[in-house]
């Protein structure tokens, strides 16, 4: 199970020569409180936005090493952002910060994101002859997919959540006409 079992203290004896340092099996409670929850990581979110962070990172390595370097600050900017969501997602800021709209945030960040990735990904592969160039098309063109699909489902649950929110407007609409019909009735 995570984490690991601790091993138990040993003797009391002389020091050892690292005084000072944690025991290697030991945890250290300060720097996991920073990792995402495992299931967050498990789940389709979690890894839409890890690819989304490692493919950023690649391709911003890519375009740092081509000569295609001109493009090198949208996969940055794209992979500060795609771990800025990781992270409020896993530490649930949402919930916490009730004041922003998550889901239309992420959603434009997704859109903007593909839509660029794609742009930036044709001109490399097109215009720049170097093999750095040509592969951080190529990774583009892989984060554009994988921006397209995160946005999709969140255009799905955006779409999901607004038609039940019609729905019961609608209920409540017909509700009170009907009330309204049966006092004119009488």
């Amino acid at each position: 199970m995570w984490p690991p079992d601790q091993e138990p203290d040993p003797e009391p004896g002389p020091a050892p020569a690292r005084a000072g340092r944690s025991p290697p099996g030991a945890a250290m409670p300060g720097l996991r409180a920073l990792l995402p929850a495992r299931a967050f990581l498990c789940s389709l979110k979690g890894r839409l936005l890890l690819a989304e962070s490692g493919l950023s990172f690649i391709t911003f390595v890519c375009y740092v090493a081509s000569s295609a370097s001109a493009f090198l600050a949208a996969p940055l900017l794209e992979f500060l952002l795609a771990l800025y969501f990781l992270f409020a997602d896993a530490m649930q800021l949402n919930d916490k910060w009730q004041g922003l709209c998550w889901p239309m945030m992420d959603f434009l960040r997704c859109v903007t994101a593909a839509l660029i990735y794609f742009a930036i990904s044709i001109t490399a592969v097109a215009k720049y002859s170097d093999g750095a160039s040509k592969a951080a098309g190529v990774f583009g063109f892989f984060a554009t997919i994988v921006f397209a699909i995160d946005f999709y489902l969140i255009f799905n649950d955006v779409a999901k959540f607004l038609k039940q929110g019609d729905s019961a407007e609608e209920n409540t609409a017909d509700k009170a006409e009907e009330e309204h019909s049966d006092s004119e009735s009488d």
